[in-house]
């Protein structure tokens, strides 16, 4: 069973989805109904761990957390799930190629594969796929939209430029 809470944000709505073991999606208001298919769903605007995403949430739009701190429950393949780790090591602020995950997973000729597990990311801006750009520097697809996947990674730069100025 899956419970639901849906928060505002500086991005749209936000639908947080979680099992009783953690944090399973967040998804877009124009999700694509296959990107996470997570069901049945029950709305629970009380459950603990829905309720802790929703205030780190807050805190990361804010300016007062750069990284999150819960219990993560991925549903994927094997190497799904290797790629999605691979993110959460990515530091606030900087980016990653796919080839970079690729090669960090111990699969250097993957990269489309990697792109591929990227794309399926159920827990976007927690594991932050908007952290990963072509090898060209250019901005790649996203769930949440090429201009959600700039304002986040402006938002993470901004604060780490005040940072080293301060």
């Amino acid at each position: 069973m899956y419970h639901f809470k849906t928060v505002n944000t500086p991005v749209g709505v936000l639908t947080l989805v979680a099992s009783d073991a953690g944090l399973a999606a967040i998804l877009w208001e124009n999700e694509v109904p296959k990107h996470v298919r997570l069901r049945p769903l029950n709305q629970d605007d009380q459950h603990p761990i829905l309720c802790e995403a929703a205030r780190q949430l807050e805190e990361y739009f804010s300016g007062t957390r750069q990284q999150f701190d819960l219990p993560l429950d991925f549903a994927g393949t094997a190497f799904q799930k290797k790629v999605w780790q691979a993110l959460l090591s990515i530091p606030f602020g900087e980016t990653r190629s796919y080839r970079q995950i690729a090669e960090q997973i111990g699969h250097p000729a993957a990269v489309r594969a990697v792109g591929a597990a990227n794309g399926r990311n159920p827990l976007s801006i927690v594991a932050p796929c908007h952290r990963v750009i072509g090898a060209n520097g250019k901005l790649t697809g996203f769930a949440g939209g090429l201009a959600v996947k700039a304002f986040l990674l402006d938002l993470e730069t901004q604060r780490e430029r005040a940072q080293v100025v301060l």
